[in-house]
């Protein structure tokens, strides 16, 4: 008998877009300060269509070095985040979890919108990390826990979606508001949803799941008609149902308290470990970020008039290409999605390189939005999808921090040296800068191989 009901309740569906915010959230950051670069560091030339005010200066100067410092000690403390996911997420519970990543978002963009000064801007980026990292770790949970069984693989995707619509829209915010002093509402924009959503989070039950497992029945059941309607699996047994959350020779308070150093020392978690760990490294090893954050850099010789646009269009096809796994994810299994999937950035990568290395552009630019439709069909989406449902209930917290830790110092390590590699690369020659993803093509093609190897779900996975 599945544990979720076959179908959310009008709150139900409330309830999943409520977890989706900060996911969003975390998309909107990545990439928010692109588009406002010039004007935000005082090297933009757009004039004030307002007059300055005596508080709120139009922009704050910075070096280039500066703003690079900026822009990724939101991974720093992304990081941070995802290292006391567990510890937050089994004393506050999903719910709980999600609001305190609403805290972090809302001062986090206060500072950054209302700042003078590049401490400010720092530790304002640097809050919002923290909740960005706490809420890739719960999100994908709570959303496992909390979806109908019939449909549980595409709520998953929802995460990647989030994430690639907030991407998208802090391009177009961006365009429109990126002129001194109008690039504090971009920030405020982002304000704003945080604050709605802390305001909601009383209004928004807890996960069943981590209900029954706290020994909460009644509000398990409370929870789970919420949510689910009529269609709840029968709540008359909810000893049963507790007992195959938490086997009969294990201690509960075990069960629910396993920490890191437990998932690294115990035989028990290897196999998922392995599974989560292979896939995020996966995910970042296969150079997506690069390709998202130096887009405009890669294509600027061969398409010096064209690479912004390109840019643009890349965060489109990414979000349009979310689509087809949360409608095909249950039915061709997730596992196939991630071949299909690896193979057309394994394609598109060499063909990326060649395009480069040969001066065709047109096979630049089509190579370059193949690889990320590509990516956004399996890759991108499933390794979220995963994690809950490879990982023993008691212990889904801790590999979900370990996987989300990973997937940050990875990411970090990928933008900080692909410019530098690519530059050894070809030596300084523009028809050799294809090099770089040759050689992203040979690491991926190896982390993929480990995560196909462990990762052999049953049928229907």
């Amino acid at each position: 008998m599945p544990r979720n009901g076959a179908s959310f309740t009008p709150y139900g569906w409330a309830v999943c877009l409520w977890a989706l915010v900060v996911a969003f959230q975390y998309g909107y950051h990545i990439s928010v300060l692109n588009q406002i670069q010039a004007v935000l560091t005082c090297k933009g030339s757009i004039p004030n269509a307002f007059p300055a005010t005596p508080r709120l200066s139009d922009c704050v100067p910075m070096s280039d070095i500066t703003f690079s410092l900026l822009t990724s000690i939101f991974t720093v403390g992304g990081l941070a985040g995802s290292l006391v996911a567990n510890l937050v997420m089994d004393s506050a519970g999903r719910q709980g979890s999600n609001r305190i990543c609403a805290i972090f978002m809302t001062v986090g963009t206060a500072l950054m919108g209302l700042s003078n000064s590049l401490y400010l801007l720092l530790i304002g980026r640097f809050l919002i990390g923290i909740g960005s990292g706490l809420g890739l770790c719960v999100g994908p949970i709570y959303l496992a826990e909390i979806a109908p069984t019939k449909i549980s693989g595409s709520v998953g995707v929802l995460t990647q979606l989030a994430i690639v619509s907030g991407i998208m829209l802090t391009q177009v915010a961006g365009i429109n508001l990126a002129a001194p002093g109008l690039w504090r509402y971009v920030f405020f924009l982002s304000f704003c949803l945080a604050v709605l959503q802390y305001l909601s989070s009383s209004m928004i039950t807890e996960s069943p799941a981590f209900l029954l497992r706290t020994g909460r029945l009644d509000e398990h059941k409370t929870a789970a008609r919420r949510l689910w309607g009529n269609s709840i699996p029968s709540l008359a047994s909810e000893e049963s149902l507790l007992a195959t959350e938490q086997p009969e020779s294990t201690d509960t308070s075990t069960l629910d308290n396993v920490t890191v150093p437990q998932v690294f020392s115990m035989k028990e978690f290897r196999k998922p470990l392995a599974i989560v760990s292979s896939a995020m490294l996966a995910q970042q090893v296969s150079g997506v970020n690069a390709v998202l954050y130096y887009s405009n850099d890669i294509l600027s010789k061969s398409l010096p008039d064209l690479g912004a646009y390109i840019s643009l269009g890349i965060t489109i096809v990414n979000v349009i290409m979310t689509f087809p796994p949360i409608i095909l994810i249950d039915k061709l299994g997730r596992r196939h999605l991630l071949l299909i999937s690896t193979a057309g950035q394994l394609v598109s990568l060499f063909f990326l390189g060649y395009g480069l290395d040969s001066g065709a552009s047109s096979l630049s630019s089509i190579s370059i939005l193949t690889f990320v439709m590509s990516f956004a069909f399996g890759l991108g989406p499933i390794p979220f999808v995963i994690i809950p449902e490879v990982s023993p209930a008691h212990a889904v917290s801790a590999l979900s921090s370990v996987a989300l830790s990973l997937n940050w110092i990875v990411n970090f390590i990928v933008g900080l040296a692909f410019l530098p590699i690519r530059n050894f690369l070809s030596g300084g020659d523009m028809y050799k800068e294809g090099q770089v993803f040759y050689a992203f093509m040979v690491i991926f093609a190896a982390s993929a191989a480990w995560l196909f190897s462990v990762y052999k779900p049953g049928v229907g996975i």
